[in-house]
């Protein structure tokens, strides 16, 4: 089943969010919007979930756009794709950027720089905003007892 493709006036209507709000979100880099060769934005129901869950830290937990960035960057892309020593090295995600990695993208390096921000499992995994602590749990976990 074919994800339905949602315009910016729909998903600022169905979230009570200003248009001018999303619109700050994607040049804020805390959502990555699809577009057409025209630039019109196109929202996908994953992209709705996510735009819901930035609205939720901001509201409920006091985060503002800053410190959100600054928690998806913790998300450890080098574990989510598995990259070598020699990689991870020169990766400035990896050295400790306080942006998140597809926000960095032109800073990066091989597979990382050539992929699709929207489809990789980092940015994908952002969207578990309501535990976020659980994911950096886990992968914490896989670092200090690997299999």
């Amino acid at each position: 089943m074919e994800d339905k493709k949602l315009k910016i006036g729909e998903v600022s209507r169905r979230l009570d969010v200003a248009v001018e709000t999303i619109r700050m979100y994607e040049r804020e880099g805390l959502i990555i919007v699809a577009k057409t060769k025209s630039g019109q934005r196109f929202y996908s129901e994953d992209d709705l979930h996510w735009l819901n869950c930035i609205r939720r830290l901001i509201k409920e937990q006091g985060l503002n756009i800053e410190g959100i960035r600054r928690l998806l960057s913790l998300i450890p892309c080098w574990q989510i794709k598995p990259c070598s020593q020699k990689d991870r090295a020169e990766c400035p995600a990896f050295k400790g950027s306080i942006k998140p990695c597809w926000m960095i993208k032109s800073d990066l390096k091989g597979d990382c720089r050539s992929s699709d921000c929207r489809q990789c499992h980092v940015y994908l995994n952002a969207h578990e905003c309501t535990n976020l602590k659980g994911l950096l749990q886990k992968y914490t976990q896989i670092k200090n007892n690997p299999v």
